[in-house]
């Protein structure tokens, strides 16, 4: 009937091939980029700061980093072009009325929706969420969507 010892495998049953390389999932990578601080990979908290290349950060992982200077600790790759608190910008976020994510407790017995954003574009209504691309005026902080910025085309901030 099988595995009696009258069966012979073959090669290609004992032989394991190469293992294949996890990919990672793009989704999850962007919404790690707006849920998460880039250097202390802790939920974002207001204050929120932004780097010129636009990774996102809380004020306070940005301060203690640039307080602790020693020679033994190693300068983290998600912030070694920052030498001082003028090369962060601190941001104003429009926070998004629908988002109920730190209002109801979490008990694991609901559905979380990666997808919906904390906060969002004050002109256009834009999630950010990662799927939109968004920028920051370093002058004031204040946070459009691209598509804000190229319906708008001022140089001044809309506030």
């Amino acid at each position: 009937m099988g595995c009696d010892g009258g069966t012979i495998p073959k090669r290609h049953e004992l032989v394991k091939g190469p293992r294949k390389v996890e990919k990672v999932d793009k989704n999850a990578e962007l919404v790690a980029r707006w849920h998460y601080c880039a250097l202390s990979q802790e939920k974002l908290r207001r204050p929120i700061v932004a780097c010129e290349l636009g990774r996102l950060y809380n004020k306070d992982a940005i301060i203690e980093f640039l307080l602790d200077k020693s020679a033994d600790k190693t300068p983290m790759e998600a912030a070694s072009h920052i030498r001082s608190i003028k090369n962060v910008t601190e941001l104003n976020l429009a926070d998004n009325p629908a988002w109920s994510g730190d209002k109801e407790s979490i008990k694991g017995d609901k559905y979380d929706d990666i997808q919906s954003a904390r906060f969002i574009c004050p002109v256009v209504g834009l999630e950010m969420n990662g799927r939109h691309r968004f920028c920051f005026l370093r002058s004031c902080g204040c946070v459009f969507s691209e598509r804000a910025l190229k319906a708008i085309k001022a140089e001044v901030c809309h506030k």
